[in-house]
């Protein structure tokens, strides 16, 4: 066997880089062999319709993840499941002096008129310019050595690119160098990269992310590539997830600064206890042609009967009401009454609460429907891989809540934790909580609960459902200070602030017991 990885056509002649290792790590745990792989050529736009026609088992691309893509990318219709990012970065304009600058300033008129933008199609970088150019101040190209290319003869002067991945193009790296070109000093979006996989093989998917997660484990824990502790299990018979060795990814390939070959910056750097608020991009998500709930969904039944059901995990000896609470138990229940507004049509009261004082029966719950989301309870692999056929895998929201512990100790993480046989409403869920944290990135607050995006793609009737959403809740921060104070410092919160540029990355507790 092999796992089939979808890679830029230099990628696989050159035979080295991180996206080549970030597959042989794949490799390395789903195979036993960090050599036992495929590289396939694809371009940014046919990976998407590769991955539909399982010509390839996952995309290492540089891809963007956004809530668009994750519910319905624009190309096919489909959507897609993406890895924690393995690179946070951003757009940059590179070029003519001038011409970078009237790009970062979006100006077209005296010495601008000139102007003429590169970027290639099917990216985020191309959705953007789209919306701040008219189309004659902008060319389209196949690739991002196509588009190198038209502004090495003078087709372009400016070419929209990813900042961390300019060393990868020769023409661009060496116009830079040269003082041909100059990197623009504005970083114009926000790209957190990730490993793309079908949304219909889950098991694959979170395997795929927990790859990841064991490369910043081991960065953590000092665990390098070391071959004496590399297994090769090709020949051997796996039985379950649980058989795999996901260190394997660090012994036989190396670790997450290690594969970067440590040339990643500012957010790249593993987390200490600074601020872990960073909203993924939501993409469009209003548009005309819609991916409603289908029969028997999740969403389709909480709309239909007017209300949901959700289970709070509580801590040890606690007494009282759950809706009434405050801290890490009120923020839960918060969270879920801000998902029943963008569910409700603004109705944030039409919830049901069940409290659980075990871990184990809130996950059975869970998966056999007695409650449709599960708040209060730290996110843990165990739970993430199918145990046993009553309890299957589960899906888990981005954080709402980061303890204090340092990164070489397991950090708790608590998310809303939903089934996940149901995309949809597990996409929906990640991005509610997306949408406090957007909130507070974008200065929304409960009052102008209006200035968040619309929602069509997911129809009509949820059109609202950010809006509803922040109209209860407010932004992450309104959120926190109910429940915290709201004389809490910065210092104090921890991880639970904005990220400003400084380190995200951090693994998600892997139980190894290191």
């Amino acid at each position: 066997g092999h796992v089939r990885c979808g890679l830029w056509n230099e990628t696989i002649n050159s035979g080295e880089g991180s996206h080549l290792d970030l597959c042989r790590s794949v490799a390395a745990v789903v195979v036993g062999n960090p050599d036992s792989f495929e590289g396939i050529h694809v371009t940014s736009t046919n990976r998407w319709q590769h991955l539909l026609d399982r010509t390839v088992d996952l995309v290492v691309l540089g891809d963007t993840h956004t809530i668009e893509r994750e519910v319905r990318e624009s190309s096919t219709g489909a959507g897609f499941t993406f890895s924690s990012p393995y690179n946070y970065d951003g757009m940059v304009y590179i070029g003519n002096q001038i011409f970078v600058r009237c790009a970062e300033e979006q100006k077209r008129y005296d010495k601008c008129f000139s102007l003429l933008i590169c970027v290639t199609k099917g990216s985020t970088h191309y959705d953007f310019v789209k919306t701040a150019f008219p189309s004659d101040y902008f060319k389209v190209g196949s690739s991002r050595e196509e588009i190198a290319e038209l502004m090495f003869n003078d087709t372009c002067n400016v070419v929209a690119h990813d900042k961390s991945s300019i060393q990868n193009v020769a023409i661009l790296n060496d116009g830079i160098r040269d003082g041909k070109f100059i990197l623009g000093a504005k970083m114009m979006t926000k790209e957190p990269l990730a490993i793309v996989s079908r949304n219909n093989d889950r098991e694959f998917s979170d395997i795929i992310n927990w790859v990841v997660q064991a490369l910043y484990f081991g960065e953590e824990q000092g665990l390098t590539k070391d071959p004496t502790l590399c297994q090769n299990y090709t020949n051997m018979t796996l039985h379950d997830v649980s058989d795999l060795d996901f260190l394997n990814a660090v012994y036989c390939v190396g670790n997450y600064g290690e594969i970067t070959y440590g040339e990643l910056w500012d957010m790249n750097q593993i987390n200490n206890g600074t601020g872990m608020l960073y909203a993924v991009p939501f993409g469009n998500l209003d548009k005309d042609t819609i991916v409603g709930p289908a029969s028997g969904s999740t969403l389709a039944k909480i709309r239909n009967e007017g209300s949901f059901i959700c289970g709070v995990v509580v801590p040890d000896g606690f007494e009282g009401n759950v809706t009434e609470s405050d801290k890490i138990v009120g923020m839960g229940v918060e969270y879920c009454r801000a998902l029943a507004a963008a569910l409700l049509d603004g109705d944030s009261n039409d919830v049901t609460f069940l409290t659980f004082g075990s871990k184990l029966s809130s996950y059975i719950a869970l998966a056999n429907g007695e409650i449709d989301v599960l708040v209060g309870d730290r996110v843990l692999r165990k739970f993430d891989f199918e145990r046993s056929p009553s309890l299957a895998g589960f899906h888990f929201s981005t954080p709402y809540y980061y303890g204090d512990e340092s990164a070489s100790n397991d950090v708790s993480l608590y998310s809303m934790a939903t089934r996940e046989d149901d995309v949809l409403f597990a996409s929906f869920v990640n991005c509610i909580v997306f949408a406090t944290i957007h909130a507070q990135e974008n200065d929304i607050q409960k009052g102008k609960s209006g200035e968040m995006p619309l929602v069509s793609v997911l129809g009509s009737h949820l059109n609202w459902a950010l809006r509803d959403a922040i109209a209860y809740s407010g932004s992450y921060d309104e959120i926190y200070s109910r429940n915290f104070g709201s004389n809490v410092s910065e210092a104090y919160r921890g991880r639970n602030t904005l990220n400003k540029g400084g380190p995200m990355m951090h693994s998600i507790p892997m139980n190894y017991g290191l």
